[in-house]
């Protein structure tokens, strides 16, 4: 298995694996979001592939202070096997060296699985509200 930075040939792919994990939401353009953050200077989206196939993805960005984790998917046939421990650690490491001091990330409460998953990693539910307004008409 190895961790490898994501190239703009690869939205597909790995879009495709977020829709396979029922990540993607009808109202946001994870094509867009993918390519966004693979040009980006401070956000990629980190591939894990065995056989030269991927079998997991995550978004990580750095806004200058935190480090975010978005989109973490693993192969619904792989999951439970250890490969979204090692993607997100792949994802702790990029966030360090990219300086962030802290990591945060958005769990929809309706996913007890992923919230479960990243309590076992050490995450801890933050005491904040999320808010959010589209600024598309």
């Amino acid at each position: 298995m190895g961790v490898r930075q994501a190239s703009l040939e690869d939205c597909e792919a790995v879009v495709a694996l977020w829709e396979s994990c029922a990540l993607t939401r009808p109202w946001n353009d994870a094509e867009s979001d993918f390519k966004q953050a693979v040009v980006g200077k401070t956000s990629d989206v980190l591939i894990l592939e065995g056989n030269e196939q991927m079998v997991a993805s995550a978004m990580v960005g750095f806004d200058g202070h935190r480090g975010w984790v978005y989109y973490l998917a693993v192969e619904p046939s792989r999951q439970k096997g250890g490969l979204g421990r090692q993607i997100m650690s792949a994802a702790e490491e990029y966030l360090r060296e990219q300086g962030a001091a802290k990591i945060q990330l958005m769990v929809r409460s309706e996913n007890s699985s992923a919230c479960a998953f990243y309590k076992s990693l050490g995450y801890e539910q933050q005491p904040v509200l999320t808010f959010g307004r589209r600024l598309e008409p």
